[in-house]
């Protein structure tokens, strides 16, 4: 195991250390185990908060800040936040006007941030939860009854904070952010196994000519084993996945082609170009593209397509200014 890190037990804290020496408009305290916005708690805004297992950045982590999330809960590698951590962070956003937690569909996490905001109740915080479940690939999972949450986590943290940032209500927020996660789909394929640098091993076996299409993003099995193929072979797999679920002919699209980790982006660049002429060829129309490493499994090679059927609200919301380590236009 080759890795730039200090010890298999201090990554998740040393690297809570550097993302606060780094931004200094993020409030770090790895005693609870939050990442919260400089200026959070903000009176009459709603707050949201995410998280889930590290080993996926920038999800969550890099997604704090003016106009996305105002907290997240980074857990130990693929495991997920603890309810104290969602807690904390819960009451370290809340300006009165309630907290909206984006939850992507594991069993681990739906489970603690549900105990997390009976806590909330018990506090007088009003909390709403949305469960991300966009993966097409499979129905349940090593970590999920039902679709597991990947890609379009992005799409409902960045959307139903701008609305959050504009003042809107919980309900609405909820809306928004229920609303973005119904209208989007992903797929995912891996052309490399990932190693947990607590385990020390990959977490799968896959032979130097095959890849698995329909990959989860801690390296659960997807759909089937196959010979490796060509960037357009892969991309039409993965959206052929994807219009059969959800068709996207006739549609405004906001397109994500997300390295895995280990791709570079020479090469997710050759994989956009193939989708954006397989949209084109089925009467798609991509109005926002997003290309780079935004959803990852620590080190693993391939890729993940996410759509979202845009309407002009969406897209306006989309466009609105953000600040975050990872993510950041218009301010």
């Amino acid at each position: 195991m080759r890795k730039l890190i200090n010890a298999p037990a201090d990554v998740v804290p040393d690297a809570l250390r550097g993302l606060a020496a780094a931004h200094p408009s993020l409030r770090v305290d790895a005693a609870s185990g939050t990442v919260v916005r400089a200026d959070a708690p903000r009176a009459r805004k709603v707050g949201l908060v995410s998280g889930g297992g590290s080993g996926h950045e920038p999800l969550h982590v890099g997604f704090v800040g003016h106009g996305m999330l105002d907290a997240a809960c980074p857990g130990e590698v693929f495991t997920s936040p603890v309810p104290d951590q969602i807690i904390a962070a819960t009451m370290a956003v809340n300006g009165g006007a309630g907290v909206l937690h984006v939850v992507k569909n594991y069993t681990g996490d739906v489970l603690n941030f549900r105990m997390a905001a009976e806590l909330a109740e018990d506090e007088d915080i009003e909390v709403a939860a949305v469960v991300v479940d966009d993966d097409v690939a499979v129905e349940d999972s090593t970590y999920t009854a039902g679709r597991r949450g990947t890609g379009a986590t992005l799409f409902v943290e960045k959307i139903a904070g701008a609305l959050a940032e504009e003042g809107a209500d919980l309900a609405a927020v909820a809306a928004v952010a229920r609303e973005v996660n119904e209208r989007s789909r992903s797929f995912g394929v891996a052309l490399s196994p990932c190693t947990v640098p607590a385990a020390g091993a990959p977490t799968f076996e896959l032979a130097e000519d095959e890849m698995e299409l329909g990959i989860g993003i801690h390296g659960e099995p997807g759909r089937e084993r196959v010979k490796a193929g060509t960037a357009a072979e892969i991309v039409d797999a993965a959206l052929s996945a994807i219009d059969a679920d959800l068709p996207v002919s006739g549609t405004e699209l906001l397109v994500l082609v997300n390295g895995m980790g280990g791709t570079p982006l020479i090469e997710q660049y050759v994989a956009y170009a193939a989708a954006a002429e397989w949209l084109a060829a089925h009467g798609a129309t991509v109005v926002r593209p997003l290309v780079g490493p935004f959803v990852t499994s620590l080190e693993m090679a391939g890729c993940m397509i996410s759509v979202c059927r845009l309407t002009p609200e969406l897209t306006r919301l989309w466009d609105a200014p953000v600040q975050t380590p990872a993510l950041r236009w218009g301010r």
